[in-house]
């Protein structure tokens, strides 16, 4: 995997591809003797943690948007049925 550079393309990669592209990182990782071969491994590990972080984020966002914006919806359904 020290070969390996991260695809210019990972920042458009699903939260799920992201986990299982660090899963591949940490088994090789795991699998790997030589802990000096892997400094790269491990700052590619990093990257893709940070970009799995700030998806969730994101996502965790919109949901949290898409709900306010329902339970608003609810309310005023709620309010306009009691002045009728």
């Amino acid at each position: 995997m020290n070969e390996k550079i991260l695809p210019d393309d990972i920042t458009s990669k699903s939260l799920n591809e992201l986990t299982d592209l660090a899963d591949e990182i940490i088994e090789n990782l795991e699998n790997e003797n030589n802990i000096e071969s892997t400094s790269e491994d491990y700052a590619n590990l990093l990257k893709i943690n940070r970009l799995i972080e700030k998806k969730f984020q994101k996502n965790l966002r919109e949901i949290s948007d898409k709900t306010n914006l329902k339970i608003k919806n609810i309310k005023s359904n709620k309010n306009a049925k009691k002045i009728k």
